[in-house]
């Protein structure tokens, strides 16, 4: 299936040159230049994928993460952030609001297009079938559920990913490393703070039913899924 992408950038210049890479690259486009017009086209058929200026006309990169954030039918749709904005709080600032990955310009299509394809396979839902359960937190790779003593937990698709797959090596350390090359994958341009932000997006999750305990930090190691506090 052919993957559609919406391509939210003020200046023409930039947007048709990520038109022309995605259009060569056998990707469906639509475009907006404006806050408001990204908006409008948030609405089916939706988008596979969002890559997002922050600064825009009528709003902020920013803002329309959290209104895709709290909406159930876009809540779930990728979002790569494209900007100038280069310092480490902003990078930051943009995956805890709930951006899958963030590109500095001046980017090349090369890596345009690395992102979208890393991103893309991180987002899709793991295909397995056997439910993994501890002490009443519960994963189900069947219906990509997350329960906490039988109550539903909404989660995006790479937090989910990694808690997956801390639930399916649990008791074991892992490093940021180890983390980005098994749940990002190799040859993908992420940071290792970009673990810690993801990491702290799960157990927000997990907080109000307290199985945030279980996702350990392991001082000068990495992180551990236990049961044992």
């Amino acid at each position: 299936m052919i993957k559609r992408i919406l391509v939210v950038e003020d200046e023409a210049p930039i947007r048709e040159m990520i038109s022309l890479v995605l259009e060569q690259n056998g990707f469906q486009f639509i475009e907006a230049a404006d806050f408001s017009t990204a908006q409008t086209l948030l609405s089916e058929p939706f988008p596979d994928l969002v890559l997002l200026d922050w600064m825009l006309p009528g709003g902020s990169g920013i803002q329309l993460i959290k209104y895709m954030k709290r909406e159930s039918l876009t809540k779930e749709i990728p979002i790569v952030m494209l900007t100038a904005r280069s310092e480490e709080e902003d990078r930051v600032m943009g995956l805890e609001s709930g951006a899958d990955d963030y590109i500095t310009k001046p980017f090349s299509p090369k890596e345009l297009l690395a992102r979208i394809k890393a991103v893309m396979r991180r987002t899709s839902p793991v295909i397995e079938h056997e439910s993994i359960s501890f002490a009443g937190l519960t994963l189900e790779p069947d219906s990509h559920r997350v329960t906490a003593d039988d109550e539903m937990l909404v989660m995006g698709p790479t937090e989910y990913k990694l808690l997956h797959f801390f639930m399916s090596h649990p008791e074991r350390v892992y490093s940021r490393e180890q983390l980005l090359n098994q749940v990002w994958g190799t040859n993908v341009y992420v940071e290792d703070r970009t673990v810690d932000v993801f990491i702290r997006r799960v157990r927000r999750t997990l907080e109000p039913s307290g199985y945030d305990k279980m996702l350990q930090t392991v001082r000068g190691a990495g992180y551990r899924f236990s049961t044992r506090f």
